[in-house]
C-alpha cells in the first residue's frame, strides 16, 4: 500500500483518491480483514497530502464499513470490497423502506422470509 499514486491533476477530490488507493490495497489483499492500517500521520506524509485528507478518507471508508476506527489501537481493515457493496444495498434497501412506511421490524421480515 506504500506504493500510492496521488494525482493531483484528476479532478477527483484528494480524500477520494485516498480512499480508492486503500480501497485497491484491500481488493488486491495487500491489506487484509484484521491488518492494521499505518497512522494517518504516516501515510498522510507517504502519500504527500495533509493529514485531515487521509482522516476524511478513512472516515469515508469505516462508512462504507472497509476500516474501524479504535480509539488509541488504530485502524484496523474490517471489510473487504464486496462487503462494502452489500452495506451500500442494505442502506439503499432501509432507506427505500421507509420511504414507503415500512418498518424495521417489518423489512426484516421481508429479508428472512425472501428465497
Amino acid at each position: 500500500m506504500l506504493d500510492v499514486k496521488i494525482d493531483r491533476s484528476d479532478p477527483a477530490l484528494l480524500h477520494e483518491q485516498v480512499a480508492a488507493q486503500i480501497r485497491q490495497a484491500i481488493a488486491d489483499g495487500e491489506a487484509k480483514p484484521g491488518d492494521r492500517l499505518p497512522p494517518t500521520r504516516h501515510l498522510a506524509a507517504v502519500m504527500g497530502v495533509n493529514t485531515n485528507t487521509v482522516l476524511r478518507a478513512v472516515r469515508l471508508l469505516r462508512d462504507e464499513g472497509l476500516l474501524e476506527l479504535r480509539q488509541g489501537r488504530g485502524i484496523h481493515i474490517t471489510g473487504t470490497p464486496e462487503r462494502s457493496v452489500v452495506l451500500d444495498k442494505v442502506a439503499e434497501l432501509v432507506q427505500l423502506a421507509r420511504q414507503n412506511g415500512i418498518t424495521r421490524p417489518d423489512l426484516t421480515r421481508l429479508i428472512e422470509s425472501a428465497p
